[in-house]
């Protein structure tokens, strides 16, 4: 019998990547195809084009069934965007029977209670991370089940998004032949393909920066206390670029990814190349240290926010394993380096790892969430009663259908 494949799909600003996977026998994450193309009809990661959106969807899932030569019927989808707000909830509930040890079903019941918080009528709770459990009075439990208590707390994060985002984003999906099996953060994801454990005890903030917007979760003793979603990614340095060297969109792009650098002073001063650009001629020569100053720019003021966020989330002195960048923007020679001023912390760049199978492609910290999606799904699979459900409030009947794929996690 062959192992139960399953898929991820993760929708960005600037491209689809399409990934299918497998559990190994040894427990490992297998790939076995991946879809990538560009992205089209989002800004900010929302969607603002139903027809572009599902036919760039559908095109990445195609190229990922050819890949894996297999089909795609359901899948788990990331989304972001500035409509993603977070908050911490407890909930509480009695043990009916203390002689009797705690068990998941009682954990189940103190997340739903976790769950009931003063959310606006045009918003769903998406999440309901635990991130410590409290046993009569015994703090930071990490897993419950088996004790004994007669009241049982759970500290707990919970992440909100637009119901109509949310929805937008199924439609796409759904329109592109693809069932909707969860929805997931894309910070939560891509924590899980590049942060380690020892990371995690110790503190650490993850910044994922994307196409249209950057995601940060930030961790501390083992469990996640804040996330946050930027409208700010690496499309607005390509922008800046635009203005400031007056050159076409893709030619800026170009210039970004072959000679961009974020720190001006490590570029040679007399290093000039020649790109594409506007006017009678189309071609200019540019000192690559201006391209740089540009990005140098644009990245500081993002790390500023980040650092804003982060100081939301939790202390500086408590984040000991300092920051993990991501996303494709962390590929600019020197990121790491103007985030570890910026921001005052150790910064390094994460990728991907312990993954087999056609994984070459996925080393590289632009599919982080992609192999992200692929990881989360499987915790959800092995922990069924630590994976929580979509509302199914105002969204009706397809959302009650996607909140039920999410409790099995696979189809049978």
């Amino acid at each position: 019998m062959s192992n139960p494949t399953f898929a991820a799909i993760d929708v960005g600003t600037t491209k689809v990547c399409t990934v299918v996977g497998e559990v190994s026998p040894e427990g490992d994450l297998r790939i076995l195809g991946v879809g990538i193309g560009p992205s089209a009809g989002l800004t900010k990661g929302m969607v603002d084009n139903i027809q572009a959106a599902t036919e760039a969807i559908a095109s990445s899932v195609e190229r990922a069934e050819r890949a894996s030569g297999t089909r795609i019927l359901s899948a788990h989808v990331g989304i972001a965007g500035p409509h993603v707000s977070s908050s911490n909830s407890r909930g509480i509930v009695a043990i009916p029977d203390p002689r009797r040890p705690i068990s998941e079903a009682d954990v189940q019941r103190a997340l739903d209670s976790a769950r009931i918080v003063n959310v606006p009528t045009n918003r769903e709770v998406i999440h309901v991370v635990p991130r410590y459990y409290v046993v009569d009075g015994q703090d930071s439990v990490v897993d419950p089940v088996g004790m004994y208590g007669s009241r049982l707390d759970v500290e707990t994060h919970v992440v909100t998004a637009s119901a109509s985002a949310m929805q937008n984003l199924v439609q796409c999906v759904e329109g592109a032949g693809v069932r909707v099996d969860s929805l997931i953060l894309e910070q939560l994801a891509a924590a899980e393909a590049v942060i380690q454990e020892e990371e995690l005890r110790h503190g650490v903030a993850l910044v994922n920066i994307g196409g249209g917007t950057t995601d940060v979760a930030v961790f501390v003793n083992g469990a996640i206390t804040h996330t946050a979603v930027l409208p700010v990614g690496g499309v607005h340095m390509t922008r800046d670029l635009v203005v400031a060297l007056r050159v076409p969109q893709p030619s800026a792009e170009q210039a970004k990814r072959r000679f961009g650098h974020a720190i001006p002073s490590m570029v040679d001063a007399d290093e000039v190349v020649e790109i594409d650009s506007f006017g009678s001629d189309g071609r200019r020569e540019v000192e690559r240290r201006a391209i740089a100053q540009v990005i140098q720019a644009r990245a500081e003021e993002l790390f500023e926010l980040v650092h804003a966020e982060i100081r939301r989330g939790a202390q500086a002195e408590t984040l000991a394993a300092g920051v993990v960048l991501t996303g494709g923007a962390a590929l600019l020679p020197g990121i790491d380096v103007l985030a570890e001023g910026v921001l005052q912390l150790p910064a390094r760049i994460g990728r991907p790892r312990h993954l087999a199978g056609l994984s070459d492609i996925l080393h590289d910290p632009a599919y982080a969430t992609s192999v992200g999606l692929l990881r989360w799904a499987l915790k959800e699979r092995e922990v069924v009663f630590r994976s929580t459900a979509l509302p199914v409030g105002s969204l009706g009947g397809l959302m009650k259908k996607v909140g039920h794929l999410m409790r099995l996690v696979l189809p049978q």
